[in-house]
């Protein structure tokens, strides 16, 4: 494929993408950069490469650059991902790539998650004064919120007044793909939400109106809650990062400990597949595993036989 091709081609597959496909912003964004760094590293090329070898060869030689970089695996998943798309999508149009792409293997790894009790310290024995920000109510909402309901940060920040029912306590989430999905909230945050609305929030002024606001009154930025959690973070005293995404992972990781069953976690995430649900199974086993070796009563027998 001639370089003004893929250049013609790229552009055409992200409106497709972002039209027909409905990718999340995130998404759009990741493979917009994954089709630039590849025609920049093409532009690095020499003449004679480009002329003779095959867009298969061309692209194994982008794939060893990524080695030497370092880049890791995950990363290089995405980008094969995002290549594989773009050869459907050209095939569509009577062009055939024939890369034959094959995603790497990827090391499986557990989801880090925090403990009912740090949890439980973070909502309820922080002393929201000494919080350092201009914002406590709101920022204390928000880390219950995600909590409570397992939403994505980048679900969370575009929640509108509009979207939530306080009655029945729940949210309408517009996910991954624009899909909407309903997730539910407590009493807890319920209580933290009518706060944060009565002391912080200026009033509504329609449905449309974004729920979580930063000192503009604007909506806030992915990196800001990552900031608030980050803030709460600290008042551990642990050394491991938290995310929004981590607050996540404790959301259904905790639910599956208390025996929720896995299909209702994965409906409550907006998973699309159970795989994605089923490595938080794989934490719970190991929670249960360490429960069973304090409480089993085998255990004191065997302290004795030794």
């Amino acid at each position: 494929m001639q370089y003004e091709i893929f250049i013609e081609k790229k552009l055409e597959f992200l409106v497709f993408l972002r039209v027909e496909r409905n990718l999340s912003e995130n998404t759009l964004r990741a493979y917009e950069g994954d089709l630039q760094q590849f025609a920049v590293f093409w532009d690095g090329l020499p003449g004679d490469d480009k002329k003779y070898l095959t867009c298969r060869q061309l692209f194994e030689r982008y794939l060893v650059s990524l080695f030497y970089k370092k880049i890791d695996k995950s990363s290089i998943a995405r980008k094969l991902s995002c290549f594989k798309s773009f050869e459907r999508y050209v095939r569509g149009q009577g062009i055939h790539l024939g890369l034959k792409l094959t995603r790497p293997r990827l090391d499986k790894k557990l989801p880090i998650y925090l403990s009912i009790e740090e949890m439980n310290h973070l909502l309820d024995d922080v002393n929201m004064q000494e919080l350092p920000t201009k914002f406590p109510y709101r920022d204390r909402a928000i880390l219950e919120m995600l909590y409570a309901t397992g939403v994505r940060c980048s679900e969370l920040i575009n929640i509108a007044i509009g979207h939530v029912d306080m009655t029945q306590r729940t949210i309408r989430v517009l996910g991954k793909g624009k899909k909407e999905r309903i997730v539910l909230f407590g009493q807890k945050a319920y209580e933290r939400l009518q706060e944060y609305l009565t002391h912080e929030r200026p009033r509504f002024r329609n449905a449309a109106d974004i729920v979580f606001l930063n000192y503009r009154y604007e909506k806030l930025t992915s990196r800001s809650v990552q900031r608030i959690i980050e803030m709460f973070r600290k008042q551990l005293k642990i050394e491991r990062p938290i995310t929004p995404h981590k607050i996540r992972h404790t959301f259904a990781t905790h639910l599956l400990n208390k025996g929720v069953d896995l299909r209702v976690v994965q409906e409550l995430l907006g998973h699309q597949t159970l795989s994605s649900t089923e490595k938080y199974t794989h934490v719970s086993l190991e929670e249960l595993s360490k429960l069973c070796e304090e409480v089993h009563p085998a255990k004191d027998l065997l302290k004795q036989d030794s």
